[in-house]
């Protein structure tokens, strides 16, 4: 897959775990394409390793179960960067 269809995935899938995930999130235009990458390869890498059983750094296709795979795993890149980002009132 291309770049320009992997900005293209990274948006929608950023934009849309955005939209499900609860809270505040923080950043702009170009967060929610980078988490949405992020989150396509994550997502793609754990399908990947969940059907075969092997770990590939790999991005899933441009298609409805592709976008579904990448908004998963925007969920979990969203979610892992909350809590690196989070700051601890004591």
């Amino acid at each position: 897959m291309n770049v320009v269809a992997w900005i293209v995935l990274g948006l929608i899938a950023g934009v849309i775990a955005k939209a499900i995930y609860p809270g505040h999130q923080g950043g702009g235009f170009l967060a929610t394409i980078v988490l949405g990458i992020i989150g396509a390869f994550v997502g793609g890498s754990l399908g990947v390793f969940f059907s075969t059983g092997s770990l590939v750094l790999a991005a899933p296709t441009l298609s409805i179960p592709g976008i579904a795979v990448a908004v998963l795993g925007a969920i979990v890149a969203i979610f892992l960067w909350n809590l690196m980002t989070r700051s601890s009132t004591v």
